[in-house]
Parts: C-alpha cells; structure tokens; sequence
C-alpha cells in the first residue's frame, strides 16, 4: 500500500503526514503524506515535462496504455474494493460494484483515443481549411471522498486519451484509492510524469498552486457547489478551463400509471446507494396522491430488509456516513421534518453496532415532506427517504424544478408520452425515467443551474479535454 505521493514517476513523501481511519470505528489505517505547495509546484513541473512526449505518442500508443490500466484494475478489484471499503466505509459490495464503474471509464477512453478527428473545410480558391483537435496541456483533477476511484478516472481517462498530463489531488479522507490507482499506472507503464498525484490537508494550497501556475490549462472539480463558486473566481486570472460537478437536489416523481413496485424498487436502490452519500442520489420524493399511501406502504416493506453494518460484512447494504459531522446534518434534517409535522414511519435513529463508532443511521422513511423543511432544501447525503405529494403533472414539474441545483431527476410512469414531456421540462442534466441508476461510462454526466458545468462520460467529455484549432493554408 503506497502512502506517498507519486511525482514524476517517484514515491516521495514530505515533513508533514495525514491520518487515514476507517469510518466505522476510527481505527488508524495509515500515514499518507500531506503536500505543501513546493509538493504540488514539483508535480505540475513533472506533468509540464511529461506533456510532450506523452501528447507527442500516437493515438493508439495512448490507448494501449490506457487500456492495459483499465485490465490491471479488473485484475486487482478484490484488493482496491477492500482499500476502499477500509478507508471509506462503502459496504464491500457496492466498492467492488465501483471498481467496475471506475474501470469501465479508463475502457472507454482508450477507444475513444483513436476517435479524436480533425476536420477539411471548404475553402475559397487558393486555400484550404483544416481543422485539428489538439489535448489542452496539463490538467488538474480535485476528486471527492465519496467515489475515491470512479471519480478520478472518470477524469484520468479521457485526459490521457487526449494527450494530457494530469495532477490528481484527492479527498484528505480516502487518498489511498487514489495512491493506488497511481501504483496501477506505474504497472500500466504510462511515462513518469504523466499522472501525478498528491494528498494534501491544504485544498487551498493546492488550488493556489494549480490556478496561479499558466502552464495549468484546465482544471476539474467534483464537489460542493460552495468550492465550485470559489474555483470559478480563481480560474479568472489564468483564463483556466474547468468542469465543474457540484451539489444536487435530486427530485424522485412517482405518476399514478406507474408500475409501483418498479417505482418502489427504484426509490430503495438509488437511495440507499453509498448510504445516500451520492451527488446523484434521489433527495426529495414526490407521489401523486392516489397512490401515495401505497408506495409508503412498499417501501417500509423494502427498508426492512435493509441490514446496517460494517462495510466488510457480505451481507451489509448500509454502512457508516464518512464522519461525526455528516451523522450530525443527517438527524438534523430527520429532526427537522418531525419537529414540522412530518411522521417517521422507518427508522429515524442511529443503529448501534458493536464495536463501531455512532455513524450508522438507520434506513429512514419519513413521509409528509414540505417546502419549509431542511430536506427539501439542502443535501441530505444519508440514508433518509421523504416522501411529499402532488396532484398532477403541471404541479410535479413544478416541485422538482424548484430549486437551484440541476444535477439528476427521476421519474417513474408508463404513459410515453408523458415520458417524452416530463424529461424535457425537466431542468436537470440527467434525468432517469424507469431508471434509478442512469450514470454509465458512455453518457455526458454533468448538471444545470448551480449543480455545474461541462460534462463527463463518453464521447461528449473528450471536448473537456481539446483545444479546436484551425489552420488555413494557401496552396
């Protein structure tokens, strides 16, 4: 297990170090150095060394070591979902689910590597236009504790496919999934300096390096939207391109044709994914009316299957939040609902574990949202599911949308056309209809309104990580 920082090909560690402990029990797992700026100058030096020669090796050079990153994930999942499961407390299951998710992206990208086209425009006589897709330089990636693996390939992948250099700042949290991901890539034999990382208890130290730095051409952010506000003030004085996926709201609307049980399903497993610790996570459920009371009635039936526990348990669907501070905002919103009349049909209390730290929330079912309460305004990021109704289609369009976040949006109904409506009225960036789990590697993931900018998945991310440059050429 490497605990340094990977910096133009070498490990190498600093004065200062950060503490690593399992969420469940606090239990120390490492010592992981912790960068000061002269850490981060050293790695982006590294990545601006590296970027010629790594933008100068063919398409199909760059895909195979892409790819031959994505098979040495594949071959180590046991071991990089039980690093994860130990340092972010994921229940073992879901980490093994998120190593494949993880992996799938650095497939994707060492395709779309050969994809990346120029273009020959017309032209008047005695010229010719041509139109190149040229990497943007060295990137940055600032990547959150929730999804330690899948959120830096999400980023890595493409920017290596475009013939970028990277410097990957992980969550103080969890940077071991991140130090091992750059052991993998050491493996892979992807160039020293091509992928750098560094863990640091400074985010702004790394920030102030990385923005302040010209060679430093594009940065991306996943995060909350409060951090997004401050890199997009920082990304003025470079002019520094950023994608940016902030916070979430997500609303959850159940139509009275919709096939119930489907819809109940469908509530559980986007809502207990992670804990609920997920951007795209479901936040606010809204039933209409006449079938309200049996879609509470099926999902309390559902939360009783639920077992809370230890991440490394086979048989666990919810494990710890990350910390005390995430437990304290998730009662305070439970709370909150009661205190305003809501009713706490399932759970609403911490579940002991033996041995373990008060982290554990119990899987929560309140039912009478409203407007005024926390939950319908803020992020939860916990394992709590409130359900709120309305009277039609005009009206369901009009709670979800109410709310300045635009991340992802759910709906369940069997009616087409209504399928067809709701989506584009819908002001969200994904938007899963029948489907609790949208997200894939092939798709442009990424939100609207104060949920972000730019998009990551698929063919549509490649342009994050392009410049379009065009050359006209007398002949």
């Amino acid at each position: 297990m490497k605990t340094q920082h990977l910096i133009g090909g070498k490990w190498v560690g600093g004065e200062r170090t950060l503490e690593v402990v399992d969420p469940a029990t606090d239990e120390h797992v490492a010592d992981v150095a912790d960068a000061g700026e002269g850490e981060v100058r050293a790695a982006v030096d590294a990545a601006a060394g590296a970027l010629e020669g790594w933008r100068g090796a063919t398409a199909a050079e760059r895909g195979r070591a892409i790819r031959r990153l994505y098979d040495l994930m594949v071959r180590d999942r046991e071991r990089l979902a039980a690093l994860m499961t130990r340092e972010q407390g994921k229940p073992i299951g879901e980490a093994r689910g998120e190593i494949d998710y993880a992996a799938s992206f650095l497939e994707w990208a060492s395709e779309e590597a050969r994809r990346i086209e120029g273009e020959i425009l017309p032209a008047g006589k005695g010229k010719r236009i041509f139109v190149l897709r040229q990497g943007v330089g060295v990137c940055a990636a600032i990547t959150p504790w929730n999804f330690p693996s899948a959120m830096i390939t999400r980023k890595l992948g493409p920017a290596l496919a475009a013939g970028c250099t990277m410097v990957v700042k992980p969550a103080e949290l969890t940077p071991l999934s991140a130090l091992a991901i750059g052991e993998l890539c050491q493996e892979a034999e992807i160039p020293a300096g091509v992928v750098n990382i560094v863990s640091t208890s400074t985010a702004q130290g790394f920030s102030d390096v990385v923005f302040g730095d010209p060679r430093v051409r594009k940065v991306s952010f996943t995060g909350s939207t409060e951090v997004g506000r401050k890199l997009i003030g920082m990304s003025a004085g470079n002019i520094v391109r950023l994608s940016l996926e902030l916070g979430g709201q997500a609303p959850f609307l159940v139509f009275e044709d919709a096939d119930l049980d489907a819809a109940v399903r469908g509530a559980v497993t986007g809502k207990f994914r992670n804990s609920g610790q997920s951007c795209i996570s479901p936040n606010r459920f809204y039933v209409q009316r006449s079938v309200r009371e049996r879609f509470v009635e099926g999902v309390a039936e559902e939360l009783g299957r639920l077992r809370v526990g230890r991440g490394d348990g086979e048989d666990v669907q919810i494990g710890p939040l990350i910390n005390d501070a995430a437990v304290e905002k998730v009662m305070g919103h439970i709370e909150d609902a009661r205190e305003r009349g809501a009713r706490v049909v399932v759970g609403g209390a911490l579940e002991k574990v033996e041995g373990c730290k008060d982290r554990f929330v119990q899987a929560t079912l309140i039912d009478g949202l409203e407007g005024a309460m926390r939950i319908s305004c803020e992020e939860t990021f916990g394992p709590v599911i409130a359900v709120g109704s309305f009277s039609d289609e005009a009206e369901a369009i009009e709670l979800a949308n109410g709310t300045p976040y635009g991340l992802a949006s759910y709906f369940y109904t069997r009616d087409a056309g209504r399928a067809v409506r709701v989506s584009e009225a819908l002001e969200f960036g994904i938007v899963g209809v029948n489907d609790p789990v949208p997200s894939t590697a092939q798709a442009p993931f990424g939100g609207v309104k104060h949920s972000g900018i730019g998009r990551e998945g698929g063919r549509y991310v490649m342009d994050e990580y392009l410049e379009v440059k065009y050359v006209s050429l007398g002949v």
